[in-house]
């Protein structure tokens, strides 16, 4: 797999997604960031913000203290990346109506076919 399908496939994940996103707002600790989440494992967002640490676009900040307390924010590349993934999810958000009436038109067409 070319490793720039990788990143794109980390990035632009469900849950990559909304990670980045959350982290474009400012930083989270870890139940913080899963409650503004939502609908998201402990298991999955560990995975994923991993996987974001590992590529550079998460920084874990890990505070020696009791309880420990540990900080996730986006370094400059997540920034940027965050950015570019906001940008083309509130595109889709803005043409949902038109995505919907290009299903509605192909579903009829197929049904008068068959």
């Amino acid at each position: 797999m070319c490793p720039s399908r990788l990143v794109l496939e980390h990035v632009t994940s469900r849950w990559g997604v909304l990670v980045l996103a959350a982290l474009l707002e400012r930083s989270y600790r870890f139940s913080e960031l899963r409650r503004t989440i939502g609908g998201v494992s402990e298991k999955m967002l560990a995975q994923t913000l991993q996987t974001l640490e590992r590529d550079g676009f998460v920084h874990r900040d890990a505070k020696p203290v009791i309880p420990p307390r540990v900080d996730y924010s986006l370094t400059p590349l997540g920034t940027e990346a965050a950015e570019q993934v906001w940008a083309l999810a509130r595109w889709t958000e803005r043409q949902v109506d038109a995505v919907q009436a290009a299903r509605e038109a192909y579903d009829e067409g197929r049904a008068q076919q068959g």
